[in-house]
């Protein structure tokens, strides 16, 4: 399944409180359950004015679905195309 990393512009989002937090990823998922299991949501890191969102999903398309069935921006969806951690350095 391909894995996707999405960029939300999102401003003052390091400032958000848990709750507006715990808000956030209800709403995310509310939407994620109704598109079916073919999306799936692995994680988000905030940063001060983004979320970089990390999903798996069979198309760029049910990504942009799940964006405004949620209402959440995806300023930038790009494919994984590998992942390297410290463990391929030898």
């Amino acid at each position: 399944m391909p894995k996707y990393v999405i960029e939300r512009e999102i401003p003052g989002a390091g400032k958000m409180s848990a709750d507006d937090l715990m808000g956030a990823s209800q709403k995310s998922c509310s939407v994620l359950n109704k598109l079916g299991s073919d999306i799936q949501w692995i994680h988000s890191y905030v940063t001060d004015d983004k979320l970089y969102c990390v999903y798996t999903a069979p198309s760029e398309a049910l990504i942009e679905e799940h964006a405004l069935e949620s209402g959440f921006p995806a300023n930038r969806i790009s494919e994984v195309k590998a992942l390297i951690d410290p463990t391929r350095a030898g």
